[in-house]
């Protein structure tokens, strides 16, 4: 693996703040990620981490730091599917807040549509280009 100049190599984690860890560990589990770590720390707060399966990346479901709560955020965190009107069409089916259709702008740019998850972060679905 190869570092940066600063000596980074490679994107870890996202961490979304969530109060309800357990609805959010339910709600990503039905979108198909698996709980990679859930373990617990200082005043019984959970350090939980769920990812996609074969992905190094995952997505940190952690609390917010003490006395803050969780305000809705854009993520920022961008996942691939092979069949955007098929996942959309799925999330739509299983109840997930998604957009009502799918964004499409035209080449170069892939189809895409954005959904929140329950604590009202959004994320975002593109359609992986064709190879």
């Amino acid at each position: 693996m190869h570092a940066s100049a600063a000596g980074l190599n490679r994107i870890s984690l996202v961490c979304l703040p969530t109060l309800e860890q357990d609805d959010a560990i339910a709600f990503y589990e039905a979108l198909g990620f698996h709980k990679r770590t859930d373990t617990p720390f200082g005043g019984g707060m959970r350090w939980i981490e769920m990812a996609l399966p074969g992905d190094g990346a995952a997505i940190a479901l952690a609390p917010p730091p003490p006395g803050r709560k969780v305000e809705p955020v854009n993520s920022g965190l961008t996942l691939e599917c092979v069949d955007v009107d098929a996942t959309h069409a799925a999330l739509l089916a299983r109840g997930v807040d998604v957009d009502a259709e799918v964004t499409r702008m035209g080449d170069p740019i892939s189809p895409m549509f954005w959904f929140r998850d329950p604590s009202g972060h959004t994320l975002l679905v593109v359609e992986a280009p064709a190879a």
